[in-house]
């Protein structure tokens, strides 16, 4: 029997990910939900799945590559990540939020009137096809974190970043300016494995798909 690797991502995520394995019966190691433990691969009761965790955005990494044979990643990444080895089997409905532009409350500059912006964001390729259909040029600065400081520090006019309850942005004097798109996560699965039939990876997918 081959082992099925599932690659899930770190963080908030897991939170809504405990009432959907509670749901399809997946049961994995006690301290796959202690966030002070450092295991990175952790069993569960289903003898073929071992659960690896990392970084949201290295989920499809390590499902494009074969690393992990089936991941849950968010549709920003595979938006941003885009690529050919990666499907995407099933929306599950978990993690929603949006990915958003914003500003400082005191920019008082419309988006559409502008020829050129600076914006801070790990999504630079989302942001460069945003802003090349608005026919406005668009440096886009990648940053991985505290994305919220950038403007304040004069590194950019605009920043796009997940939004979930809009609260950090508040905190942070800052307002959403537009929607870019609805995220929730997905399971996904290499194409080399999807399409070899692999029959463990196919139960699995059924499993998931019956939630």
């Amino acid at each position: 029997m081959k082992k099925v690797l599932m690659a899930v991502p770190k963080g908030r995520i897991l939170e809504d990910i405990k009432p959907l394995f509670n749901k399809i019966n997946i049961v994995p190691e006690k301290d796959f939900f202690d966030s002070s433990s450092r295991k990175l691969v952790f069993k569960t009761n289903l003898e073929n799945l071992d659960l690896v965790q990392v970084r949201s955005f290295d989920v499809a990494t390590f499902v494009k590559y074969g690393a992990a044979d089936i991941g849950i990643c968010g549709f920003d990444v595979l938006e941003e990540f885009s690529s050919k080895e990666i499907f995407s089997l099933l929306d599950l409905g978990i993690g929603k939020c949006r990915l958003s532009i914003a500003s400082k409350k005191s920019l008082k500059i419309n988006i559409e009137n502008q020829s050129h912006v600076r914006v801070a964001t790990k999504y630079v390729n989302i942001a460069q096809n945003y802003f090349s259909n608005l026919g406005i040029q668009v440096e886009a600065i990648k940053l991985n974190g505290s994305i919220e400081i950038a403007p304040q520090l004069g590194l950019c006019d605009f920043i796009m970043d997940l939004v979930s309850s809009g609260k950090t942005l508040v905190e942070n004097d800052m307002v959403e300016l537009r929607k870019i798109m609805d995220v929730t996560s997905h399971l996904i699965v290499n194409r080399t494995s999807f399409k070899t039939g692999n029959s463990e990876i196919n139960r699995l997918i059924e499993i998931f798909n019956g939630a």
